[in-house]
């Protein structure tokens, strides 16, 4: 499936937040992208901000409009509400889970781990990004990857934050889907209400 693989730095400066992670050029720019980015102070009307919070959503977790449109349908016909059961859908795909184990460093780089076949659940080949970590799943890196370099690397890096919904085994390089998360656990910061609002229109 396509994916955005424009500017980053642009998309975080456009949210005012560092959604992709640490970026140094985000740190020095964090005014609004293009030349009069310092001094644009539009008010931004309540359609255009409960917009702003979709494209966040989608931009974060590396989802383009039709399959975030899906994710949306499958959580209004759960029981539950709606806004927190979409951020659960999309914290349990696999190449956020991979992310968040920190066997990759970023979830682009995850998604990549993910199809070109490093990873496997339940001692199974995933290759599938968007494929569903349920609770129970056991998520690990490949006996033949366990050498790549971006993996070390991001295992190494010191910027790897542990959930409680995931256990981690450093000596197998595996982690448990323990269960899912509550939306209070997930950090991210988006307003899913405002999502739920838009599409309720």
């Amino acid at each position: 499936m396509a994916r955005y693989t424009g500017p980053k730095t642009r998309i975080a400066r456009k949210f005012g937040e560092a959604i992709y992670g640490p970026d140094k050029v985000f740190e020095r720019k964090s005014y609004l992208p293009g030349m009069h980015g310092l001094n644009r102070r539009r008010k931004t009307s309540e359609y255009g901000t409960q917009l702003k919070e979709k494209q966040k959503a989608k931009y974060t977790y590396g989802v383009l409009e039709r399959q975030f449109r899906k994710y949306f349908e499958h959580a209004q016909r759960k029981k539950g509400i709606t806004g927190e059961i979409l951020i659960q859908l999309l914290e349990s795909r696999l190449d956020n889970v991979v992310f968040r184990l920190g066997i990759a460093p970023t979830r682009d780089a995850a998604r990549q781990l993910v199809t070109h076949r490093h990873i496997t659940v339940n001692n199974k080949v995933a290759s599938i990004p968007s494929f569903q970590v349920n609770p129970g799943d056991v998520v690990s890196v490949r006996e033949k990857s366990k050498n790549l370099e971006v993996i070390s690397n991001s295992l190494s890096s010191g910027r790897v934050k542990r959930y409680t919904w995931l256990e981690w085994e450093n000596d197998t390089l595996s982690g448990r889907f323990v269960t899912v998360p509550e939306r209070s656990d997930i950090p991210e910061n988006i307003k899913e209400q405002l999502i739920v609002e838009l599409y309720s229109k």
